[in-house]
């Protein structure tokens, strides 16, 4: 039975290099994802993320009694933005946005997904409105892979954003991205490893 891993099948988005900045092109994908607000150590993310683990675990089950095929449960991903960027920058982390995100095969399908959600309602209780399957391209963006507590990413991104964005002809153009690789609740900080990601587009085109 073949078994997608994304983490290879898609190893320029998943595994960059932490030696320095990529440019690379990000194509539309099947996402379970969810939004939210507040901060990721606060009690509305910390019920969000079983949410999507619960849907993205009974679509591999079913898929592989139902289909013959399987996958490996890719890494959680964040997508992070402020109404005001002050507070996101300033690190007012009661006042960040989220929305959280496990990529999918493109052969998952709703009813498989609303079986995942309808297990979740049984240990979880009620829906979040935002939980839902939906496709998401990014296009054209820089990365890195930062390596540390995510209390260290504050230098790599600045340099992201003010040094080798500008200096390639870029400007932002999406929310700031970043894939956990690692389980933070189960990896030494200094162990840890994150994509750190931003959608740019060609400066010429603004």
């Amino acid at each position: 039975m073949e078994k997608i891993d994304f983490k290879k099948k898609l190893k320029e988005l998943y595994q960059p290099t932490h030696k320095d900045f990529s440019v690379v092109t990000v194509p539309n994908m099947l996402f379970a994802m969810i939004d939210g607000e507040g901060a990721p150590e606060g009690t509305n993310f910390a019920k969000s993320v079983p949410w999507l683990y619960s849907a993205v675990y009974t679509i591999k089950f079913a898929a592989k009694k139902k289909m013959g095929r399987d996958f490996v449960v890719a890494p959680l991903e964040g997508l992070w933005w402020a109404d005001d960027m002050d507070d996101f920058i300033k690190g007012n982390r009661d006042k960040w946005k989220w929305r959280l995100m496990i990529v999918l095969p493109e052969w998952a399908d709703e009813e498989m997904f609303e079986e995942g959600v309808a297990k979740g309602m049984k240990k979880l209780g009620e829906r979040p409105k935002s939980l839902r399957m939906e496709m998401f391209e990014e296009g054209l963006s820089v990365q890195i892979m930062h390596k540390g507590p995510f209390s260290e990413e504050g230098p790599v991104i600045a340099r992201m954003h003010k040094e080798f964005i500008p200096q390639n002809g870029f400007v932002e153009n999406g929310f700031h991205h970043e894939i956990y690789l690692n389980d933070a609740r189960r990896t030494a900080p200094e162990k840890l490893k994150t994509v750190l990601r931003q959608p740019v587009k060609h400066s010429s085109n603004t």
